[in-house]
């Protein structure tokens, strides 16, 4: 990963609808100068993206301060960390972030084709010291210590349906094996779709943002971009929670049936005991 903390060479901006809200969103990714962070903003309300200020939420992640909460922010989160962007104001004129195709394709090649800004300060470093995990019924997630200064994801996924079935994958997290997964969109069952609209949400729901899975096939034409789309989907979304640490993260992470609400239990665990980690300068 990159050093030291960059930024945008230059504004840029998006337009689409919130998979959840239903509604017409925008988005502007504008520079920031070193040690700002990730900060999002609404009218003149300013949230870190910080594990802080975010709350479980349904099937995205959310952050919130007072009452004003942003939802569905993992797949810019994970643009900005595997692109290794550090200072970024997200200005926003909804609460929701448009999902656009799904993944974080749109974000990555769009920040791509304006550039990405070196700053002259090195990025710092979340090491993991202790191993701390968490368990949900059937479901888990642990981090422990790395010997080789990254973070390495090894996540699987398990449904009991016909076509997704088990899935395993182990990545290291850099730009490029980042660009490996960036594509990969977000996915529902067809059969959850009743439940999941009975909770009001994915009112922006399509097949032009979300793979659907019936049985023993997709209804998305055109198929998957990668066979097992699905948990590199998982580990995007896991990429972008985790950046709500507000540094990248140095360690070995294990999951099973993994999601939003484990990746943000296990980052209390593990920021709110400093016996459990140690900050950095990227420079060491």
């Amino acid at each position: 990963m990159y050093k030291n903390q960059n930024t945008l060479s230059e504004v840029v901006e998006f337009s689409g609808v919130g998979l959840h809200s239903g509604e017409k969103a925008k988005i502007k990714l504008i520079p920031a100068k070193v040690d700002n962070g990730i900060k999002f903003k609404i009218n003149k309300n300013l949230i870190e993206a910080s594990w802080k200020n975010a709350v479980v939420s349904q099937l995205c992640t959310k952050i919130k301060l007072k009452n004003i909460a942003i939802s569905t922010i993992e797949h810019l989160m994970a643009a900005i960390s595997g692109l290794g962007i550090t200072n970024l104001v997200i200005q926003i004129n909804t609460n929701e972030v448009p999902i656009l195709d799904g993944s974080s394709k749109e974000f990555v090649d769009q920040i791509k084709t304006v550039g990405i800004l070196k700053q002259v300060k090195f990025q710092k470093i979340i090491k993991i010291k202790k191993k701390v995990e968490y368990k949900d019924q059937d479901k888990y997630i642990c981090i422990s210590p790395s010997k080789n200064n990254n973070l390495m994801i090894d996540y699987t996924i398990d449904y009991k349906d016909n076509f997704i079935k088990k899935q395993n994958l182990k990545y290291i997290h850099n730009e490029k094996n980042f660009l490996n997964i960036y594509m990969s969109r977000t996915f529902c069952l067809h059969d959850d779709l009743q439940r999941i609209f009975a909770l009001g949400l994915a009112k922006g729901g399509s097949l032009d943002n979300a793979i659907v899975v019936s049985e023993n096939k997709i209804l998305n034409q055109g198929g998957l971009r990668y066979s097992d789309e699905f948990v590199r989907h998982k580990i995007l979304d896991c990429i972008g929670d985790l950046y709500l640490a507000g540094y990248q993260i140095w360690g070995n992470l294990i999951t099973y049936q993994g999601g939003h609400e484990l990746n943000l239990r296990l980052l209390r665990e593990v920021l709110n005991n400093k016996k459990n980690y140690e900050i950095l300068d990227q420079n060491i």
